[in-house]
């Protein structure tokens, strides 16, 4: 049976695709609790991805702040630059397992496709993946990269031309191809068991925190803050912490530039109504009659319309706190990380930074926080250069047509 959190998840798909989720539940039941399996993925997370990543203490935010006292957990300095390899690796090993030749993905900010891509140059399978054109333009770095690893990009021109219509066009391929090929969703969410699966690959990181600020502190953090797209890194981040009551868990939602529909990506905060899109039930930006509204952030993994169900079920249930940045605060706080403590995050782990600077002033110094950067910010370039230093990027980026045209 499809599984629900709440009133949210399930399983909303047309007969074609039933029997290939039927055999992914049943794969993905076996596998995780298969002991080869695991080894083999244990193995390939600490010798390929590099794990566990550094939890870092943020001495000089710490200082400058004044109030609690900050950690980084720094995926990332995960290979592929973000969180999205752990997900990625393990629905690509178990892709293999059950004899797939090709997996397919989409992607907004470029980091899960990229991660899928490596993911299957490393294990020997096919990769496509599906980007709308707009993050196409806004994410060159990363559609470089996938093009490095093998991977097969079919550009999106449909609709609003991001995440939502690649996601669209990556389920559309399916139906056609699922016998021999896998879709590596790449959040926490989809029709049943994506929810799970995706959880299940990314609650490493909520699970090295834990013992890693045990070591350093000797009790648990008191607050945990992750940017919220889809929500698999926040998900990933909160999961071993949830029946931890005392610990408060906060994801960042993607303000942008304003409160009208279309310029920005709040579900929770706006409290967005119920819906069923993409073959799952959750909370969706969308009209009166059921259509999905446009949406707006500076970052491109965060301008999805809707989220994971079992973050709309833990918002719903008050476990999981909900605030969002505006796209000036996230670069705003891109720079004062990037200055203060020498990290560059991405422009959507900067969500997450932008809150914890409002919230660590306000908390006790013997309080412990702790900030996902899920990503590092290299692949921004296009966006945060046009946006801080607009003159000097359109003087270079003019040089260079001059100079490839000659």
């Amino acid at each position: 049976m499809p599984k629900y959190f709440g009133q949210y998840g399930g399983q909303y798909v047309g007969e074609v695709l039933k029997p290939a989720l039927d055999e992914l539940t049943k794969a993905f039941q076996k596998y995780s609790k298969d002991k080869k399996f695991l080894m083999e993925y244990q193995d390939l997370l600490a010798n390929y991805v590099g794990r566990p990543t550094p939890l870092l203490f943020a001495e000089n935010m710490t200082k400058d702040l004044g109030g609690a006292r900050v950690y980084i957990k720094l995926e990332g300095l995960a290979n592929t630059g973000a969180h999205k390899i752990n997900n990625a690796l393990g629905q690509v090993l178990l892709a293999k397992r059950i004899g797939k030749k090709t997996v397919i993905a989409e992607t907004g900010a470029g980091q899960h496709g990229v991660a899928t891509a490596a993911a299957a140059a490393r294990l020997g399978l096919n990769c496509e993946i599906f980007m709308g054109m707009v993050d196409v333009a806004r994410q060159q770095p990363n559609v470089f990269l996938m093009k490095q690893y093998g991977a097969k990009i079919h550009v999106v021109t449909d609709g609003t031309k991001t995440l939502k219509d690649a996601v669209n066009a990556c389920l559309k391929h399916w139906t056609s191809c699922f016998q021999d090929t896998h879709y590596v969703i790449g959040s926490a969410l989809g029709p049943y068991p994506y929810p799970d699966m995706v959880r299940f690959f990314q609650s490493i990181i909520g699970r090295e925190i834990k013992k890693q600020i045990q070591q350093k502190e000797n009790k648990l953090p008191d607050v945990l803050i992750a940017c919220c797209g889809g929500g698999s890194n926040s998900i990933g981040m909160f999961t071993p912490f949830i029946k931890d009551k005392k610990v408060r868990l906060i994801a960042v939602e993607a303000g942008g530039i304003g409160n009208k529909p279309g310029q920005h990506a709040i579900r929770i905060s706006s409290d967005s109504p119920a819906g069923i899109i993409e073959g799952y039930k959750s909370r969706f930006l969308q009209t009166a009659d059921g259509q999905v509204l446009p949406t707006h952030s500076i970052s491109a993994g965060l301008d999805y319309a809707g989220i994971g169900p079992e973050l709309a079920d833990l918002a719903e249930k008050g476990r999981v706190e909900f605030t969002s940045a505006r796209d000036l605060e996230a670069l705003s706080a891109y720079q004062y990380m990037a200055r203060t403590e020498g990290l560059l995050f991405a422009m959507e782990s900067a969500h997450a930074a932008a809150a914890a600077l409002k919230i660590i002033p306000k908390l006790s110094k013997n309080k412990i926080v702790v900030i996902n950067m899920s990503g590092r910010g290299d692949k921004d370039i296009f966006i945060t250069a046009a946006e801080l230093y607009k003159k000097e990027w359109t003087e270079f980026l003019g040089q260079e047509i001059k100079r490839l045209c000659d």
